[in-house]
């Protein structure tokens, strides 16, 4: 498992982070989160699934893969960006447009994002640390807060492209 510190310094230089979460994303978005489907290099308790946003300056579709927790009948992820002083690109677009799709255990479900009140955060900052204690040093590498965002379900109905 890598330290905080260690997932900081390889999230330098940006494009190369991006085109590797981005190759992740994708394969997982193809298998419908069932290759891929841990965090192995940096926190191998951690499940990851495939979101997908509207960028909100391109307006393409851009998809990335995160760890997440399962709360309930949805998501629960963490903006850390691993600890830079900039917002995750991915959160950034679904405060623009909070409708996504993610790619999650073989189930490809839409879901709407939104950060978590203070009461959630602090019942699923001890869950995500179980995964991954970096997460709290990641605080302490940036000032912006790091929040916690639930994706929640929408309604449940087909995806474009499901079978019947």
């Amino acid at each position: 498992m890598l330290s905080a510190n260690t997932s900081n310094r390889l999230s330098r230089p940006r494009w190369l982070a991006t085109r590797v979460t981005r190759v992740h994303g994708t394969l997982l978005r193809r298998t419908r989160g069932r290759l891929a489907a841990t965090n192995l290099l940096v926190a191998p308790r951690q499940r990851v699934l495939a979101l997908t946003t509207i960028g909100r300056k391109s307006g393409r579709r851009r998809t990335t893969a995160l760890g997440y927790l399962r709360d309930g009948e949805d998501f629960a992820v963490v903006a850390s960006n691993s600890g830079l002083d900039r917002a995750p690109a991915w959160w950034v677009n679904l405060q623009a447009n909070p409708e996504a799709e993610v790619d999650a255990a073989g189930e490809r479900v839409r879901v709407r994002a939104r950060e978590a009140t203070p009461e959630e955060h602090e019942r699923l900052w001890p869950r995500f640390l179980d995964q991954y204690p970096g997460f709290d040093g990641y605080s302490q590498l940036t000032t912006r807060k790091i929040p916690v965002v639930l994706l929640e379900r929408l309604a449940v109905a087909r995806v474009h492209g499901d079978a019947p």
